[in-house]
């Protein structure tokens, strides 16, 4: 009979607590979990030590039935995780023949000599059931343990961990523990933030029925909009989710801009090509951060053709054709600035549509007129220039990451239909 098991996620590494290393492994194994409706009971890490491990272990075992562990496979002597493993379950190291090619043909592809550390690796213990690593030279290990908690150990390097959980641990989960149906529609706005879309959607949100919950997942000058549906019995629960949807669509209007996994810099690039428009950026105080986002998007040549990081006022003259007037007169961060900026941009890359910004990113720079967290942003294309002021001071990288999202939305919003 279906049922949804704890799981708990153990991430090993001395570098995870001293801060030198950032677990984002620990937060895309949630999102994919949830994706099949497996509920995350606990996330915890630990150092590279046996006992600190097996200690772990034996929390764990008393508070999930699937407890996923990254980290501590790799050759040198702080990669303790198998070894631990193995005498935790009580066998021995065996050489896994189809994990030896493997690591073979990853040192061949490479042209470089395999070291015994690493032929090393494809030494499991014999109680696991092996998951075959083709793009790293750490196998994954998958334990049934007595009790019937599922303990599955993984490499720490994020590309190995994902192509593990996507071509052998969720599809074995799934398998195993009949894992009630679930569906999931996420809509991705800009532009305002959680407390107005929920106050934009209060009705819609109130009359949803019982199996079925809405959740606001914000970031810096976005929102994602994640409507879940879960088993109640009756058929066709992707239909009846997705008969949800249209009138949310209204409400949410010009801040909806995608369904889906889509990142704005997707969907905007999405738009420019279905309407045969090509863009570049002139940036200053994002500093090609415009540039970087957009070509990003696989294919994004299709559209995107340059940027002129013009930082200095110098670049802004000779590359973009800004006045020295212009700068004399109002400043680099200016609304006349930066439309000269667009403008010039157009001119000079032959594009469709340019997306130009200046401002005062900070720490420092700011005066009692200019203000660190003053930005202009300015669009052009054949037909007008549009300017915007904006106002925001959660410093230096945070600045550039909102201004980056309000620039590209901006040019999202005024896009002509067609070229």
């Amino acid at each position: 009979m279906p049922h949804t098991p704890a799981v708990e996620i153990i991430t090993i590494g001395d570098e995870l607590l001293y801060g030198q290393v950032v677990d984002t492994n620990s937060a895309w194994m949630g999102q994919e979990l949830g994706k099949i409706g497996l509920r995350i009971r606990q996330i915890s890490s630990v150092s590279d030590q046996a006992a600190e491990i097996v200690r772990a272990l034996d929390e764990a075992r008393g508070r999930a039935q699937v407890v996923l562990l990254t980290g501590g496979l790799g050759p040198t002597k702080d990669d303790l995780t198998k070894h631990v493993l193995a005498r935790y379950f009580n066998s021995e190291l065996a050489l896994y023949e189809p994990s030896l090619r493997d690591v073979e043909a990853i040192f061949a592809r490479f042209n470089r000599p395999m070291l015994e550390v690493n032929r090393q690796q494809a030494y499991l213990p014999t109680a696991c059931t092996p998951l075959r690593n083709t793009v790293g030279t750490a196998p994954g290990m998958w334990f049934d343990g007595q009790d019937g908690v599922v303990f599955v150990s993984m490499p720490g390097v994020p590309f190995e961990m994902k192509h593990l959980m996507s071509t052998h641990v969720l599809p074995k989960l799934k398998e195993q523990f009949q894992v009630p149906p679930i569906e999931h529609a996420v809509l991705q706005t800009v532009g305002q933030g959680e407390s107005f879309l929920a106050e934009q959607i209060a009705a819609w949100e109130n009359q949803l029925p019982p199996n079925m919950k809405l959740a606001y997942l914000p970031s810096f000058g976005a929102v994602r909009l994640r409507l879940t549906a879960t088993d109640d019995g009756q058929p066709d629960l992707r239909g009846r989710l997705e008969a949800q949807l249209p009138a949310v669509r209204a409400l949410l209007g010009p801040y909806l801009y995608a369904e889906g996994e889509v990142p704005l810099e997707a969907a905007l690039g999405r738009l420019l090509q279905e309407r045969g428009l090509t863009i570049g950026t002139a940036e200053s105080c994002t500093g090609g951060t415009l540039a970087q986002r957009l070509t990003s998007v696989p294919g994004s040549s299709a559209y995107f053709l340059g940027s002129v990081v013009a930082y200095s006022n110098q670049v802004k003259i000779n590359q973009l054709g800004v006045s020295p007037d212009t700068l004399e007169q109002f400043g680099a961060v200016s609304e006349q600035t930066v439309r000269e900026m667009a403008e010039g941009l157009r001119r000079s890359l032959g594009v469709d549509v340019a997306v130009a910004t200046s401002g005062i990113a900070g720490p420092g720079g700011g005066t009692d007129e200019k203000p660190v967290g003053t930005f202009w942003l300015a669009y052009a294309d054949e037909h007008r220039t549009v300017a915007r002021k904006v106002s925001i001071n959660r410093g230096r990288e945070l600045n550039i990451s909102y201004i980056s999202t309000v620039a590209l939305d901006m040019v999202r919003r005024h896009l002509p239909e067609q070229k």
